[in-house]
């Protein structure tokens, strides 16, 4: 019975490393919209960028918390 329970642990990291690997992704693809943005329309501050990533993170932490809360739901 040992190998039944540890199943399902693995499912359970198995979901947190994707969560991982979308939080990333998130807000990679969100500082490189901002890149594109500041070589469109060129500001001095890189303006485009830093918006966009900070939103990318706040668009990753909540769908991070989104997923959790599903998760432990779940159980």
């Amino acid at each position: 019975m040992p190998k039944k329970e540890s199943k399902p642990q693995l499912s359970k990291y198995i979901r947190f490393s994707g969560i991982a690997l979308q939080m990333g992704a998130t807000i990679y693809l969100g500082s490189l919209l901002g890149e594109w943005l500041d070589g469109k329309y060129p500001n001095p501050d890189q303006m485009y960028m830093k918006i966009c990533t900070l939103a990318a993170v706040f668009i990753a932490m909540y769908s991070v918390i989104r997923q959790v809360t599903n998760l432990s739901k779940n159980d």
